[in-house]
């Protein structure tokens, strides 16, 4: 279906907003049950954020996102894109590598070892940037819900290792 815009001469494809309309519906379902949970004691959390903060933070930024999406296809509507074969079934492929090693070695084994195949499947050809968006991102996320928001991570090799 063509929707004419109002400023402009090329029609808008109402398609192309399905997916930012699927997105609004998921974060405001999750939005819906964080709401449900009940505010945990200040014995439990302390000085750290309620369990719900998290969630409901997160699809606010989403929603956010899917805004700017969405104003982005109203002005410039996108062009078919040929389908990527290759790289999407071996994504497909990492993320199963990600679970296995997530459940048996460590989760942060599991992220450094498939963004750094990532990388490459989809077409990095320089070693050191894989590399070291390989090992900065683990380490930056472990920082940050370590030590900002002072939440500990299932056991691992790693983390084993760090929590002693």
């Amino acid at each position: 279906m063509q929707v004419p815009p109002s400023g402009g001469t090329a029609p808008v494809n109402i398609r192309v907003f399905i997916i930012p309309a699927l997105i609004t519906a998921f974060s405001l379902v999750v939005i819906w049950a964080s709401l449900q949970l009940d505010e945990s004691p200040p014995m439990i959390v302390g000085d750290s954020m309620q369990p719900r903060a998290f969630p409901m933070f997160l699809m606010a930024i989403n929603l956010l996102l899917v805004a700017v999406l969405s104003i982005q296809f109203y002005r410039h509507p996108p062009r078919k894109v040929p389908l990527e074969r290759y790289p999407t079934w071996g994504s497909i492929a990492l993320l199963a590598l990600f679970y296995v090693l997530t459940v048996y070695a460590d989760m942060f084994i599991g992220i450094a070892v498939v963004m750094f195949l990532m990388c490459m499947l989809w077409g990095e050809r320089r070693l050191w940037v894989a590399g070291t968006l390989a090992v900065v991102t683990p380490v930056a996320v472990f920082l940050l819900f370590d030590s900002v928001l002072r939440i500990r991570f299932p056991r691992g090799l790693l983390t084993n290792w760090y929590y002693g």
